[in-house]
């Protein structure tokens, strides 16, 4: 039998409902008052971001949370979560708007890989007629049916103005030593996530006379919002290629970041080794531990379901590129050492019952991330 529900319940849920309908309503009228700024923004030559406007939506609705009782916190994640979309309501129109692309052509190697996709579809969206070159691809597969599509490199000419190679870090190597043998007249940009390995490639690019640049997107291939997005731009010694290089991105909300080669790499070693390896290692950890994942999750704390939710995300991961950014970066020894050595030190403390050795590791990580 059917639970019967008291009127007056019955009638909140409906108030509830209007007021949630209300909330898209106001929603939508936002996006729209958005988009009409952001026409308005293209036609002085303004930037899509300004983070000064940023700052005061933010401290505005803080404060009339606190005016009205509501928790602060609520109010500051749900304004940020609608300039986030905001912004890329906008950064979609200045795309289209700017057509940077416009004319322009592009091959993405590695175009049936994830992230071949991801750029394949940005340059799109910028104007560049798109062809794909990966030997995995499949007639008519999904999300790349409407492109272009070569098997190999000598399958056609390589006239393009933009090669992106989308490959793997080692497949990344050969594509530029056979782009380096072709001498193609258009740039050539990789966006490997380690550039040691590549080191010799980009020799022989350079040595062939065509113009290279690195990019390194500090995101995978499920990014829709640019906004608070890292992309690294590695100048190589060509000034055309690297302003294309940092063209791409000229448009979006994501922050680009000038770097050199030699920091790259012991950066990344820190950004992406040390905390992939964390989340596999916790992961392992887990399982090795043979919990049933439904107990845990029925008692899980606050820092269990944060760390969970990014374990999640790095396990779910490419192993073999996940592997690559650990083996192939020079850095990783180092810095895999100090975090046996971090360990080593935790389980010290607690065999020795040392709350002051305890302490100054959670002190230490305090100084560092503030």
């Amino acid at each position: 039998m059917p639970i019967a529900h008291p009127p007056e319940l019955l009638r909140l849920r409906q108030t509830l409902d209007r007021i949630d309908n209300h909330l898209l309503d106001l929603i939508g009228e936002r996006q729209q008052t958005i988009a009409a700024i952001g026409e308005i923004k293209r036609g002085m030559g303004k930037p899509l971001r300004d983070f000064a406007r940023e700052k005061e939506v933010l401290a505005l609705a803080t404060a009339h949370a606190d005016a009205r009782g509501l928790d602060r916190s609520l109010a500051h994640e749900l304004m940020k979560l609608l300039i986030q979309h905001s912004l890329t309501t906008q950064e979609h129109e200045q795309i289209r708007a700017e057509a940077l692309g416009d004319g322009r052509r592009a091959l993405v190697v590695g175009g049936g890989g994830q992230m071949g996709r991801w750029f394949a579809r940005f340059l799109d969206s910028q104007g560049y007629t798109v062809e794909l070159c990966d030997p995995a691809l499949e007639t008519g597969a999904a999300g790349v049916a409407e492109f272009a599509q070569r098997r190999r490199l000598d399958d056609g000419a390589l006239d393009q103005d933009l090669i992106l190679i989308a490959a793997g870090i080692e497949a990344s190597v050969g594509v530029m030593h056979a782009l380096a043998t072709r001498q193609p007249a258009g740039v050539v940009i990789d966006v490997a996530s380690i550039k040691a390995p590549l080191a010799t490639g980009y020799q022989a690019l350079q040595q062939a006379g065509v113009a290279v640049a690195s990019l390194h997107p500090m995101f995978g291939p499920g990014a829709v919002l640019l906004a608070d997005r890292h992309v690294v731009v590695i100048d190589l010694g060509s000034a055309r290629a690297t302003a294309l290089a940092h063209s791409l991105f000229a448009a979006t909300t994501a922050t680009v970041v000038a770097m050199n080669l030699p920091d790259h790499d012991r950066l990344m070693a820190e950004v992406l080794g040390l905390s992939h390896a964390v989340n596999i290692v916790f992961a392992a950890a887990l399982a090795s531990g043979g919990a049933d994942e439904r107990r845990l999750d029925g008692i899980s704390s606050a820092t269990f379901n944060a760390q969970t939710k990014v374990t999640r995300a790095v396990v779910n991961e490419n192993p073999k590129l996940y592997f690559e950014i650990q083996s192939l970066n020079p850095n990783s020894a180092e810095v895999l050492a100090r975090l046996g050595q971090a360990l080593d030190e935790l389980r010290a403390a607690l065999a020795t019952g040392d709350l002051a050795r305890f302490a100054a590791l959670m002190q230490a990580g305090k100084q560092q991330l503030g």
